[in-house]
């Protein structure tokens, strides 16, 4: 059987518009995968359920499916998403109702069973507070039941909550036949599925190595998968971007959380993964060893919290930091006796200038974050109280916009369940229902993390030392992972990475990070991409949808490491390859 040649034409709800036309006609895909649901994107469907009860799944799919469906049917291609969300069968039903219209009938199935709200409530899988109500329960589901459907002659599948490299795994095990045990090559599949799940970013998009690449017209990524699991990443031509082993270092360390990728139906070991650059655009990823998957699954709970209000204040001029500290201390001065208000952060945006030519380059911002359970107090008292020391602050402060109210608090929380918890079904286009098996084998893991003392040495026994960038020497990629953020640190060449591995321990990332200093920190390292990962546990607090950092999903945060100046040996620096 020749490889499976799979195309990915969404990372998130919200993606790209004119990708699934694109990927359609240019990539000669046997199955476009489309991936719409982040960790927060449940809670913004929620929302939309709530306004109208036949809403809750990802509407910009049919957008995307409807000038192109005759196409589409046409062919022999297959097309699978996770776009259903939190109503899967109303969109199936849709997707079928704009076919019939269009006179292009084309078989469709769905995947349910991930939604374990009511399976799980009151039981102690739940945490319950009195900030937290969760309103949406969904646990990551595998890819057997997108091959069942595949095998049963769907060609298009609508899930729910499947995990998002499931998408890949299962049509990958449709493809080749794969038992359930064929773990490496389930792991290769994985691998492939996690690369090109965030669309244009293994091609090239956030990449910080940007400056080299074209991101006009940025290309979504092709995998084709063979038998074995080996993986063959490309794009279409022609089309921007670049697919190189950085551009696949950097998704394959992208929220992480160590060593061991886990999936409801395999795991793959990171530490076995090798990368070539076999054509120009065109790396092969093998060696990938699976293992069986874990007994549980995670489900993803969003819910409404409490309450949240915010202000921007504008700093000009000398003293950015004396300016924060005097607003902090009134601030906080002035609502310890409000109740309602449990947390309260002052940060500042910018750093004061040295020599600025205009009002503008002199100018930073401070962020004033409210949350609590009390609408009022986080709302109108807390404004209220910053409007007060407009005349009783430090010189020349102004508010950027006028008092807000406060708005309500989504949150985040993840549990894991046992996998025979979720109802894994199959609804093919005739309404027969298939069950789906929790997997027969699972496996506990239990992750080695690397010791957090310093080095001997910072020059790895160079002795001449230069003031450098951390971002000449490396790469950086950062995500988050709930409440969790994730920085992944790789160097392009073995003479770096020689350097990188003794040098960048935990206490040095926490003096890089001063606001990590008491969080606990995990450190991985990956030889085979030369490459560490470090997990900062809460870096984040709630997660996105309730974090109190402005950088809510730590996305800059690779990029301030890469900024941050440090002491490197002369040697590698003389050499820069980047």
């Amino acid at each position: 059987m020749r490889p499976i040649r799979i195309a990915n034409f969404s990372g998130f709800f919200g993606d790209r518009s004119s990708a699934l036309a694109q990927m359609l006609r240019t990539a000669g895909a046997d199955v476009l995968t489309g991936d719409y649901l982040a960790e927060v994107t449940m809670s913004v469907l929620a929302k939309q359920r709530d306004r109208n009860p036949g809403a809750g799944y990802a509407a910009s799919f049919l957008a995307q499916l409807r000038p192109v469906l005759a196409e589409f049917a046409a062919g022999d291609g297959r097309i699978v998403v996770n776009a259903g969300g939190l109503q899967p069968q109303s969109l199936a039903a849709a997707v079928r109702e704009m076919a019939q219209a269009g006179g292009t009938p084309v078989p469709v199935a769905t995947v349910v069973g991930d939604d374990v709200l009511d399976r799980i409530a009151g039981t102690d899988a739940v945490p319950g507070s009195d900030d937290f109500c969760p309103v949406t329960a969904n646990a990551y589901l595998g890819g057997w039941g997108i091959a069942r459907a595949l095998a049963d002659g769907a060609r298009i599948v609508v899930c729910g909550r499947v995990a998002d490299a499931s998408l890949v795994v299962g049509a990958a095990a449709w493809w080749h036949e794969w038992d359930r045990d064929a773990w490496d090559p389930l792991a290769g599949a994985l691998i492939a599925g996690h690369l090109i799940e965030c669309g244009t970013q293994v091609t090239g998009g956030n990449f910080s190595g940007f400056a080299a690449t074209t991101l006009s017209d940025l290309a979504f990524p092709v995998a084709e998968i063979a038998a074995d699991g080996t993986v063959v990443l490309a794009k279409p031509e022609p089309s921007g971007g670049r697919v190189s082993v950085d551009t696949v270092t950097a998704q394959l360390v992208y929220e992480v959380q160590g060593r061991w990728y886990a999936n409801p139906d395999v795991v793959a070991d990171l530490s076995t993964i090798s990368l070539e650059q076999t054509a120009d655009d065109v790396v092969t990823v093998s060696g990938t060893v699976g293992a069986p998957p874990p007994p549980t699954t995670k489900v993803a709970l969003t819910g409404v919290g409490g309450w949240e209000n915010s202000m921007l204040i504008g700093v000009t001029g000398m003293d950015f930091e004396a300016k924060r500290q005097v607003l902090e201390q009134g601030v906080r001065a002035a609502l310890a006796d409000i109740a309602g208000i449990s947390t309260v952060r002052v940060e500042l945006l910018g750093c004061e200038a040295q020599a600025p030519t205009s009002q503008n380059e002199a100018t930073g911002f401070l962020r004033v974050v409210a949350q609590g359970p009390d609408e009022s107090a986080v709302g109108r008292a807390f404004s209220s109280v910053i409007v007060e020391l407009a005349l009783a602050s430090f010189p020349g402060i102004y508010l950027t916009a006028p008092p807000g109210r406060a708005t309500r608090l989504g949150a985040y929380r993840s549990v894991l369940v046992d996998q025979a918890v979720p109802a894994h079904r199959v609804i093919d286009e005739d309404g027969s229902i298939v069950e789906i098996e929790p997997p027969a084998v699972t496996r506990t893991y239990v992750e080695e993390f690397d010791p957090a003392a310093e080095p001997a040495t910072d020059d790895a026994g160079d002795g001449n030392l230069v003031e450098i960038r951390l971002g000449a020497l490396v790469h950086t990629r950062s995500g988050d992972k709930g409440g969790d953020a994730n920085v992944g640190v790789w160097a392009h060449d073995a003479r770096v990475w020689a350097w990188l591995q003794n040098w960048l321990t935990v206490p040095r990332l926490r003096r890089l990070l001063p606001e990590a200093d008491d969080l606990l920190i995990d450190r991985v390292e990956l030889p085979n991409l030369r490459a560490i990962n470090f997990v900062i546990r809460g870096l984040l607090g709630g997660g996105a949808i309730s974090a109190l950092r402005l950088d809510s999903q730590a996305k800059g945060l690779g990029e301030y490491l890469r900024s941050c100046r440090v002491e490197a040996p002369k040697a590698l620096v003389s050499e820069l390859t980047y």
